[in-house]
Protein backbone atom coordinates (compact mmCIF):
# COMPACT_ATOMS: atom_id res chain seq x y z
CA UNK A 1 0.00 0.00 0.00
CA UNK A 2 2.92 2.27 0.60
CA UNK A 3 4.45 1.44 -2.39
CA UNK A 4 1.17 2.66 -4.15
CA UNK A 5 0.80 5.82 -2.69
CA UNK A 6 4.17 7.04 -3.29
CA UNK A 7 4.37 6.11 -6.79
CA UNK A 8 0.62 8.22 -7.09
CA UNK A 9 2.41 11.33 -5.03
CA UNK A 10 5.14 10.63 -7.94
CA UNK A 11 2.79 10.99 -10.44
CA UNK A 12 1.03 13.53 -9.55
CA UNK A 13 4.08 15.63 -8.82
CA UNK A 14 5.40 14.57 -12.21
CA UNK A 15 1.89 15.71 -13.61
CA UNK A 16 2.29 19.12 -11.96
CA UNK A 17 5.84 19.62 -12.68
CA UNK A 18 4.98 19.00 -16.42
CA UNK A 19 2.57 21.59 -16.28
CA UNK A 20 4.27 23.87 -14.55
CA UNK A 21 6.63 23.40 -17.43
CA UNK A 22 4.66 23.33 -20.14
CA UNK A 23 3.22 27.00 -19.02
CA UNK A 24 6.71 28.49 -18.32
CA UNK A 25 7.18 27.66 -22.24
CA UNK A 26 4.39 29.63 -23.70
CA UNK A 27 4.92 32.28 -21.59
CA UNK A 28 8.55 32.16 -22.92
CA UNK A 29 6.94 32.69 -26.43
CA UNK A 30 8.80 29.32 -27.50
CA UNK A 31 7.36 29.20 -30.69
CA UNK A 32 7.01 32.44 -31.43
CA UNK A 33 8.35 33.99 -34.68
CA UNK A 34 8.40 37.72 -36.04
CA UNK A 35 7.63 39.10 -39.53
CA UNK A 36 10.40 40.95 -40.41
CA UNK A 37 10.73 44.79 -40.33
CA UNK A 38 14.03 46.23 -41.14
CA UNK A 39 15.01 50.11 -41.64
CA UNK A 40 16.60 50.24 -45.19
CA UNK A 41 19.97 52.31 -44.07
CA UNK A 42 21.13 49.63 -41.56
CA UNK A 43 24.64 48.21 -40.79
CA UNK A 44 26.51 46.50 -38.18
CA UNK A 45 29.03 47.67 -36.09
CA UNK A 46 32.06 45.62 -36.54
CA UNK A 47 34.04 46.94 -33.25
CA UNK A 48 31.39 45.12 -31.43
CA UNK A 49 30.98 41.42 -31.65
CA UNK A 50 30.43 40.03 -28.18
CA UNK A 51 27.39 42.08 -27.04
CA UNK A 52 26.00 45.27 -26.08
CA UNK A 53 23.49 44.82 -23.25
CA UNK A 54 23.17 48.76 -22.28
CA UNK A 55 23.39 51.86 -24.02
CA UNK A 56 23.20 55.40 -22.70
CA UNK A 57 23.03 58.33 -25.21
CA UNK A 58 24.28 61.95 -24.04
CA UNK A 59 22.69 64.72 -24.90
CA UNK A 60 26.08 65.82 -27.42
CA UNK A 61 25.24 62.23 -29.09
CA UNK A 62 28.28 60.39 -27.69
CA UNK A 63 26.22 57.04 -26.58
CA UNK A 64 27.80 54.85 -23.42
CA UNK A 65 28.13 51.06 -24.31
CA UNK A 66 28.49 48.05 -22.10
CA UNK A 67 29.72 44.95 -23.97
CA UNK A 68 30.85 41.22 -22.79
CA UNK A 69 28.14 40.49 -20.34
CA UNK A 70 28.50 37.30 -19.08
CA UNK A 71 25.39 36.12 -17.08
CA UNK A 72 24.24 32.42 -15.99
CA UNK A 73 22.31 30.57 -18.75
CA UNK A 74 22.98 32.62 -21.89
CA UNK A 75 25.21 32.31 -24.45
CA UNK A 76 28.51 34.17 -24.29
CA UNK A 77 31.24 34.09 -27.63
CA UNK A 78 34.18 35.22 -25.50
CA UNK A 79 34.26 33.39 -22.05
CA UNK A 80 37.71 34.18 -21.29
CA UNK A 81 37.69 38.55 -22.18
CA UNK A 82 36.48 40.77 -19.63
CA UNK A 83 33.88 43.32 -19.98
CA UNK A 84 34.13 46.84 -21.94
CA UNK A 85 32.45 50.03 -22.09
CA UNK A 86 32.44 51.57 -25.85
CA UNK A 87 32.14 54.88 -27.03
CA UNK A 88 30.51 56.21 -30.34
CA UNK A 89 30.14 59.78 -31.97
CA UNK A 90 26.24 59.54 -33.31
CA UNK A 91 27.26 62.75 -34.53
CA UNK A 92 30.26 61.80 -37.23
CA UNK A 93 28.86 60.40 -40.64
CA UNK A 94 30.21 56.60 -40.18
CA UNK A 95 30.42 56.34 -36.58
CA UNK A 96 32.52 53.73 -35.20
CA UNK A 97 32.88 52.46 -31.68
CA UNK A 98 35.93 52.58 -29.58
CA UNK A 99 36.90 50.97 -26.29
CA UNK A 100 37.34 53.13 -23.39
CA UNK A 101 40.38 52.93 -21.08
CA UNK A 102 39.87 52.74 -17.51
CA UNK A 103 42.17 53.92 -15.06
CA UNK A 104 42.09 54.63 -10.89
CA UNK A 105 42.98 51.40 -9.87
CA UNK A 106 39.91 49.47 -11.14
CA UNK A 107 40.30 45.57 -11.66
CA UNK A 108 39.25 45.21 -15.48
CA UNK A 109 40.23 41.80 -15.27
CA UNK A 110 36.86 41.07 -13.31
CA UNK A 111 34.80 43.67 -15.30
CA UNK A 112 31.42 41.97 -16.67
CA UNK A 113 29.18 45.17 -17.48
CA UNK A 114 25.20 44.76 -17.43
CA UNK A 115 23.18 48.19 -16.77
CA UNK A 116 24.11 51.56 -17.29
CA UNK A 117 23.01 55.32 -16.33
CA UNK A 118 24.63 58.46 -17.38
CA UNK A 119 24.88 61.30 -14.74
CA UNK A 120 25.50 64.90 -15.32
CA UNK A 121 26.68 66.68 -12.60
CA UNK A 122 25.54 70.53 -12.35
CA UNK A 123 29.49 71.65 -13.47
CA UNK A 124 28.57 69.37 -16.34
CA UNK A 125 30.73 66.65 -14.98
CA UNK A 126 29.44 63.53 -16.73
CA UNK A 127 29.64 60.07 -14.63
CA UNK A 128 28.28 56.63 -15.65
CA UNK A 129 27.12 54.18 -13.14
CA UNK A 130 27.83 50.84 -14.64
CA UNK A 131 26.10 47.81 -12.90
CA UNK A 132 28.96 44.79 -12.54
CA UNK A 133 29.07 41.13 -11.83
CA UNK A 134 32.88 40.23 -10.72
CA UNK A 135 32.66 36.70 -9.67
CA UNK A 136 28.68 36.88 -10.45
CA UNK A 137 27.98 39.39 -7.14
CA UNK A 138 26.41 42.67 -8.28
CA UNK A 139 28.21 45.91 -7.51
CA UNK A 140 27.69 49.33 -8.94
CA UNK A 141 30.94 51.06 -10.26
CA UNK A 142 31.06 55.01 -10.35
CA UNK A 143 33.27 56.40 -12.87
CA UNK A 144 33.62 60.02 -14.61
CA UNK A 145 34.25 60.27 -18.04
CA UNK A 146 37.10 62.26 -19.19
CA UNK A 147 35.78 63.58 -22.88
CA UNK A 148 39.49 64.80 -24.06
CA UNK A 149 41.36 61.71 -23.56
CA UNK A 150 37.77 59.38 -24.32
CA UNK A 151 38.42 57.52 -20.94
CA UNK A 152 37.14 56.71 -17.90
CA UNK A 153 38.34 57.10 -14.47
CA UNK A 154 37.61 54.84 -11.37
CA UNK A 155 35.66 56.63 -8.46
CA UNK A 156 34.20 53.98 -6.27
CA UNK A 157 32.40 51.16 -5.86
CA UNK A 158 28.84 50.51 -4.38
CA UNK A 159 27.86 47.68 -2.44
CA UNK A 160 24.71 46.89 -0.42
CA UNK A 161 22.99 43.74 0.59
CA UNK A 162 19.92 44.92 -0.67
CA UNK A 163 22.22 45.12 -4.14
CA UNK A 164 21.56 41.44 -5.31
CA UNK A 165 21.35 40.16 -8.98
CA UNK A 166 20.85 43.73 -10.11
CA UNK A 167 19.96 44.62 -13.57
CA UNK A 168 20.04 47.72 -14.29
CA UNK A 169 19.97 50.99 -12.75
CA UNK A 170 18.67 54.51 -13.67
CA UNK A 171 20.45 57.42 -11.89
CA UNK A 172 18.76 61.07 -10.78
CA UNK A 173 21.49 62.32 -8.62
CA UNK A 174 24.56 62.10 -7.25
CA UNK A 175 25.01 58.36 -5.84
CA UNK A 176 21.34 58.67 -5.77
CA UNK A 177 19.44 55.87 -8.03
CA UNK A 178 16.79 53.35 -8.59
CA UNK A 179 18.02 49.91 -9.69
CA UNK A 180 16.03 46.46 -10.58
CA UNK A 181 16.67 43.29 -8.87
CA UNK A 182 15.83 40.74 -11.45
CA UNK A 183 15.59 37.26 -9.44
CA UNK A 184 15.75 36.63 -5.90
CA UNK A 185 17.63 33.42 -6.01
CA UNK A 186 21.24 33.65 -6.80
CA UNK A 187 21.69 30.01 -7.76
CA UNK A 188 21.56 29.85 -10.82
CA UNK A 189 19.14 26.34 -10.84
CA UNK A 190 16.81 27.83 -8.34
CA UNK A 191 16.46 31.20 -10.39
CA UNK A 192 15.24 29.24 -13.13
CA UNK A 193 13.06 27.24 -11.10
CA UNK A 194 12.23 30.64 -9.59
CA UNK A 195 10.96 31.74 -13.14
CA UNK A 196 9.44 28.16 -13.86
CA UNK A 197 7.27 28.64 -10.35
CA UNK A 198 6.21 32.50 -11.94
CA UNK A 199 7.05 33.57 -8.64
CA UNK A 200 7.39 37.40 -8.01
CA UNK A 201 9.63 38.25 -5.71
CA UNK A 202 11.85 40.84 -7.10
CA UNK A 203 11.75 44.42 -7.06
CA UNK A 204 12.97 48.01 -7.37
CA UNK A 205 15.37 49.45 -4.51
CA UNK A 206 16.29 53.17 -3.99
CA UNK A 207 19.73 54.09 -3.23
CA UNK A 208 21.28 56.97 -1.48
CA UNK A 209 24.60 57.29 1.17
CA UNK A 210 21.80 57.79 3.77
CA UNK A 211 18.84 55.59 2.32
CA UNK A 212 18.72 52.27 0.84
CA UNK A 213 14.92 51.19 0.78
CA UNK A 214 12.77 48.62 -1.96
CA UNK A 215 10.62 50.63 -3.58
CA UNK A 216 8.61 48.48 -5.53
CA UNK A 217 8.05 44.85 -5.28
CA UNK A 218 6.02 42.03 -6.80
CA UNK A 219 7.92 41.72 -10.11
CA UNK A 220 8.63 38.33 -11.82
CA UNK A 221 11.61 39.72 -12.99
CA UNK A 222 12.36 43.15 -12.54
CA UNK A 223 14.42 44.29 -15.77
CA UNK A 224 15.12 47.57 -17.32
CA UNK A 225 14.54 50.83 -15.83
CA UNK A 226 14.72 54.43 -16.82
CA UNK A 227 12.88 57.79 -16.29
CA UNK A 228 10.74 60.30 -17.84
CA UNK A 229 12.22 63.62 -19.42
CA UNK A 230 11.12 65.52 -16.58
CA UNK A 231 11.57 62.51 -13.91
CA UNK A 232 8.29 62.28 -12.31
CA UNK A 233 7.44 58.88 -14.10
CA UNK A 234 9.79 55.99 -13.80
CA UNK A 235 9.24 52.89 -16.33
CA UNK A 236 10.05 49.42 -14.95
CA UNK A 237 10.05 46.17 -17.37
CA UNK A 238 9.15 42.96 -15.89
CA UNK A 239 10.75 40.46 -18.69
CA UNK A 240 8.78 37.68 -17.87
CA UNK A 241 5.84 39.30 -17.54
CA UNK A 242 6.34 40.68 -20.76
CA UNK A 243 4.81 44.46 -19.65
CA UNK A 244 6.22 47.95 -18.13
CA UNK A 245 5.11 49.34 -15.29
CA UNK A 246 4.32 53.16 -15.14
CA UNK A 247 5.45 54.24 -11.77
CA UNK A 248 4.92 57.86 -10.07
CA UNK A 249 8.02 59.45 -8.15
CA UNK A 250 7.54 61.30 -4.99
CA UNK A 251 9.91 63.27 -3.31
CA UNK A 252 10.75 60.45 -0.71
CA UNK A 253 11.70 58.52 -3.58
CA UNK A 254 8.97 56.20 -2.96
CA UNK A 255 7.14 54.59 -5.83
CA UNK A 256 3.45 54.54 -6.60
CA UNK A 257 2.00 52.33 -9.81
CA UNK A 258 -0.14 54.01 -12.21
CA UNK A 259 -0.65 51.72 -14.86
CA UNK A 260 1.04 48.35 -16.69
CA UNK A 261 1.35 48.30 -20.16
CA UNK A 262 1.41 44.78 -21.35
CA UNK A 263 3.22 44.01 -24.27
CA UNK A 264 3.04 40.08 -25.33
CA UNK A 265 7.22 39.79 -25.86
CA UNK A 266 9.62 39.84 -23.38
CA UNK A 267 10.66 43.10 -22.16
CA UNK A 268 14.45 44.19 -21.64
CA UNK A 269 16.09 47.57 -21.41
CA UNK A 270 14.05 50.81 -21.82
CA UNK A 271 15.27 54.27 -23.23
CA UNK A 272 13.03 57.18 -23.55
CA UNK A 273 13.35 59.49 -26.82
CA UNK A 274 14.34 62.54 -25.76
CA UNK A 275 12.29 64.34 -28.37
CA UNK A 276 9.13 63.27 -27.93
CA UNK A 277 9.01 61.14 -24.43
CA UNK A 278 8.45 57.55 -26.08
CA UNK A 279 9.78 54.72 -24.89
CA UNK A 280 11.75 52.25 -26.28
CA UNK A 281 12.27 49.06 -25.31
CA UNK A 282 14.28 46.36 -26.76
CA UNK A 283 12.70 43.17 -26.62
CA UNK A 284 13.17 39.03 -26.97
CA UNK A 285 10.60 37.65 -29.20
CA UNK A 286 11.25 34.30 -28.48
CA UNK A 287 13.50 34.21 -25.21
CA UNK A 288 13.76 29.92 -24.74
CA UNK A 289 16.06 30.41 -27.79
CA UNK A 290 18.31 32.21 -25.83
CA UNK A 291 18.05 29.58 -22.67
CA UNK A 292 18.56 26.46 -25.38
CA UNK A 293 20.87 28.08 -27.89
CA UNK A 294 21.19 27.23 -31.56
CA UNK A 295 22.98 28.55 -33.98
CA UNK A 296 21.66 26.96 -36.56
CA UNK A 297 17.90 28.45 -35.07
CA UNK A 298 18.56 31.37 -33.00
CA UNK A 299 16.59 34.27 -31.37
CA UNK A 300 15.46 36.79 -33.05
CA UNK A 301 15.26 40.45 -31.99
CA UNK A 302 12.79 42.82 -31.84
CA UNK A 303 12.46 46.63 -31.10
CA UNK A 304 9.20 48.57 -29.89
CA UNK A 305 8.20 52.10 -29.97
CA UNK A 306 5.45 53.29 -26.99
CA UNK A 307 4.08 56.01 -27.41
CA UNK A 308 1.66 58.22 -25.44
CA UNK A 309 2.53 56.15 -22.18
CA UNK A 310 0.33 58.54 -19.58
CA UNK A 311 -2.43 57.91 -22.01
CA UNK A 312 -5.32 55.49 -21.83
CA UNK A 313 -4.58 53.60 -24.84
CA UNK A 314 -0.82 53.90 -25.72
CA UNK A 315 0.22 53.23 -29.18
CA UNK A 316 2.62 50.18 -29.61
CA UNK A 317 4.65 50.38 -33.08
CA UNK A 318 7.52 48.45 -34.39
CA UNK A 319 10.38 49.87 -35.43
CA UNK A 320 12.49 46.47 -35.51
CA UNK A 321 12.19 42.88 -36.18
CA UNK A 322 14.57 40.09 -37.49
CA UNK A 323 14.59 36.48 -36.35
CA UNK A 324 17.88 36.30 -35.80
CA UNK A 325 19.71 36.26 -39.61
CA UNK A 326 20.87 39.71 -38.79
CA UNK A 327 20.41 40.49 -34.90
CA UNK A 328 19.97 37.54 -32.32
CA UNK A 329 18.97 38.57 -28.94
CA UNK A 330 17.98 42.33 -28.70
CA UNK A 331 18.24 44.10 -25.51
CA UNK A 332 18.04 47.71 -25.64
CA UNK A 333 17.61 50.19 -28.59
CA UNK A 334 18.38 53.86 -27.56
CA UNK A 335 17.66 57.06 -30.66
CA UNK A 336 19.39 60.08 -31.32
CA UNK A 337 18.41 62.59 -33.71
CA UNK A 338 16.98 60.39 -36.14
CA UNK A 339 19.36 57.79 -35.58
CA UNK A 340 18.70 54.31 -33.69
CA UNK A 341 21.52 52.00 -31.65
CA UNK A 342 19.73 48.66 -30.87
CA UNK A 343 22.18 46.45 -28.84
CA UNK A 344 21.89 42.86 -27.81
CA UNK A 345 22.77 40.77 -24.86
CA UNK A 346 25.93 38.66 -26.27
CA UNK A 347 25.72 39.26 -30.12
CA UNK A 348 26.00 42.17 -32.32
CA UNK A 349 24.97 45.73 -32.02
CA UNK A 350 22.81 47.44 -35.69
CA UNK A 351 22.76 51.21 -36.67
CA UNK A 352 19.87 52.51 -38.18
CA UNK A 353 19.15 55.98 -39.84
CA UNK A 354 16.15 56.34 -39.24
Amino acid sequence: MGKLVALVLLGVGLSLVGEMFSAFRERMSASREVEPVEPENCRLIEELENGSEDIDILPSGLAFISSGLKYPGLPNFAPDEPGKIFLMDLNEQNPRAQALEISGGFDKELFNPHGISIFIDKDHTVYLYVVNHPHMKSTVEIFKFEEQQRSLVYLKTIKHELLKSVNDIVVLGPEQFYATRDHYFTNSFLSLFEMILDLRWTYVLFYSPREVKVVAKGFCSANGITVSADQKYVYVADVAAKNIHIMEKHDNWDLTQLKVIQLGTLVDNLTVDPATGDILAGCHPNPMKLLIYNPEDPPGSEVLRIQNVLSEKPRVSTVYANNGSVLQGTSVASVYRGKILIGTVFHKTLYCEL
